[in-house]
């Protein structure tokens, strides 16, 4: 038989939400939070706790952008006297990164490679610019060679996943042109 906790603890929560969320979606994640004992829950937009979490004062009269690309959304803020003065959410994101990844390697090595090598890519050798001043070292990538099913290994530069990247990239900039 289970025993059956006699106090179960109050919880205090601090959740983050996407700035882009309705009412709705608000309340249902407010009801959530209750239904685990939540006692006192705190709703709390993604690119203020961000803002808060790398040191910036919110409270300065002075704006801040917040560009807090996540794994499904980006979320594009500016920051001041302690709220959001504009935002914009987008849902391209880091899953979109690691997708754009493995087409690009599909398609101009013709090699198969899953979301966790596409991501380990993204790592390594990601960049948003084809020329940096300090660029990163070629990246050995093992996949299945779609000719022959064959495992074959490649490397990767910077500026080729700076290229497969920039149609995602060209959509978060336009999303911050609109957040100003």
């Amino acid at each position: 038989a289970l025993k059956k906790r006699m106090f179960t603890p109050a919880l205090r929560m601090v959740v983050c939400i996407p700035s882009g969320i309705t009412e709705v979606e608000m309340r249902a994640v407010k009801e959530s939070c209750e239904r685990v004992n939540g006692k006192e829950v705190y709703l709390i937009h993604e690119p203020m706790a961000a803002a808060v979490g790398i040191g910036i004062d919110v409270e300065e009269p002075m704006g801040n952008m917040i560009i807090d690309i996540g794994g499904g959304t980006t979320e594009i803020a500016v920051i001041a006297l302690s709220g959001i003065v504009c935002d914009q959410s987008i849902r391209v994101a880091g899953d979109n990164f690691d997708s754009d990844i493995v087409q690009y390697i599909r398609r101009q090595h013709n090699i198969m490679i899953g979301e966790r090598t596409a991501e380990k890519i993204k790592i390594e050798v990601g960049a948003a610019l084809p020329e940096l001043q300090d660029p990163p070292e070629d990246f050995a990538v093992q996949g299945r060679d779609l000719m022959t099913c064959i495992p074959k290994q490649i490397t990767v530069s910077y500026t080729e996943i700076a290229h497969c990247l920039d149609k995602s990239i060209s959509k978060i900039e336009e999303a911050i042109l609109k957040a100003l």
